[in-house]
């Protein structure tokens, strides 16, 4: 199948080789740049801000300086008919009432610490117990429930650039962190994050996004996407699903994505103890290229729309989760339920529980280092 490219010197292009597509090209390109709108306001007056990001494929992101949660990404399928591809929920109060991490930045450390303890240069840290006694995505008031401070950035590349001081002691952690992410849609289609922090006392620090991708436009669940993870290992877990310290082979086994295949094709293999413990794929899957440049790192592809996206990333890993604990009680702007499966999230990090285990990469950051980190997920159909 051939790739589609959206942009080709200033004008609109579609592949005459792609069925379904429109050859004409006289439709003036949409402008890019970025608007600021109002999204809502706290209980305390705080208001929260809306960017709408838009390039000039006509491609458009909303990301919100509240948690720095992705709002929405629209993107064209095969027909050229744009819809969100992003798990989300109405409105700004149905944000702040809580939601099952639709997309926000996750810190400071993304995924799980074991009973919420570690140990840095002699000293124990308690963090809170908020998933089964072990600790989960910075803890109950993480990065996803602050105010970031936000400045947008006009241009053929819009951006945004979230800041925020998580102060000593903030969630248990040590040291004043001060973060910044910078979420840039590329004429590409790629949108791009850019993670940066540092520290005046030696912290952990493991950022990612927890977006849901649902690639259908939310026609339907993600059980017929195609995935890719270029990671011939993957991290086992105790029934808690906090790593063992074993890096397991993939081959042979239901988490071989080597090659392009269908999530739900062995999703239920209930004879695999690491299924199980998941209810499905909840699992840090550990890449080939363990390389701090920019690689692929996995792929998605929806057969029904013709949607493909990339993931490049300058981690090491990504914690591949198939929302398997959702319901259905919540509902997205157009009144979908988001039910079980209904989206998959590929969240780039090092691995969960670092702190814990001497054989995996380091996410310790101390003064004078700086963090830095950059994902990016880019869209184009088959």
């Amino acid at each position: 199948m051939k790739r589609v490219l959206f942009l080709l010197a200033g004008s609109l292009f579609f592949s005459s080789m792609t069925p379904g597509f429109s050859t004409n090209t006289t439709t003036e390109p949409p402008k890019a740049g970025i608007e600021k709108t109002r999204f809502g306001t706290f209980p305390d007056g705080r208001e929260a801000d809306l960017f709408t990001l838009r390039n000039a494929t006509g491609m458009t992101v909303k990301i919100t300086n509240y948690g720095g949660y992705i709002v929405s990404i629209a993107t064209p399928d095969k027909s050229g008919k744009l819809d969100d591809i992003t798990l989300g929920v109405p409105t700004f109060d149905d944000y702040i009432k809580g939601t099952p991490s639709l997309g926000p930045i996750i810190g400071r450390y993304g995924n799980r610490i074991a009973n919420g303890k570690f140990t840095l240069d002699g000293q124990e840290y308690t963090l809170a117990q908020n998933n089964n006694g072990n600790h989960i995505h910075g803890g109950p008031t993480g990065f996803d429930k602050r105010l970031w401070k936000a400045t947008p950035k006009d241009g053929a590349e819009p951006a945004v650039v979230l800041e925020y001081t998580a102060k000593d002691g903030e969630e248990g952690y040590p040291g004043n962190l001060a973060v910044t992410v910078t979420y840039t849609l590329q004429k590409d289609n790629g949108l791009r994050i850019d993670y940066k922090a540092t520290t005046d006392k030696p912290t952990v620090f493991n950022p990612t996004n927890h977006a849901y991708f649902n690639l259908s436009g939310m026609k339907h669940d993600v059980m017929n996407h195609v995935l890719m993870v270029a990671a011939n290992n993957v991290l086992a877990t105790d029934p808690k699903q906090i790593p063992t310290g074993e890096i397991v082979p993939v081959a042979g086994t239901p988490f071989d994505f080597t090659k392009p295949t269908p999530i739900g094709e062995r999703i239920n293999d209930t004879t695999n103890i690491q299924i199980k413990y998941g209810k499905g794929y909840d699992h840090c899957w550990v890449f080939t290229d363990q390389s701090k440049k920019l690689k692929l790192g996995a792929t998605l592809y929806d057969p029904t729309t013709g949607r493909f996206m990339e993931t490049f990333t300058t981690e090491p890993a990504v914690q591949v989760y198939t929302a398997n604990n959702l319901n259905g009680k919540l509902q997205n702007k157009d009144g979908v339920p988001l039910s079980r499966r209904f989206g998959v999230c590929l969240e780039t990090q090092h691995f969960p529980d670092s702190p814990n285990h001497s054989n995996f990469p380091s996410t310790v950051l101390r003064p004078g280092q700086t963090f830095s980190s950059t994902t990016v997920y880019r869209f184009s159909v088959k």
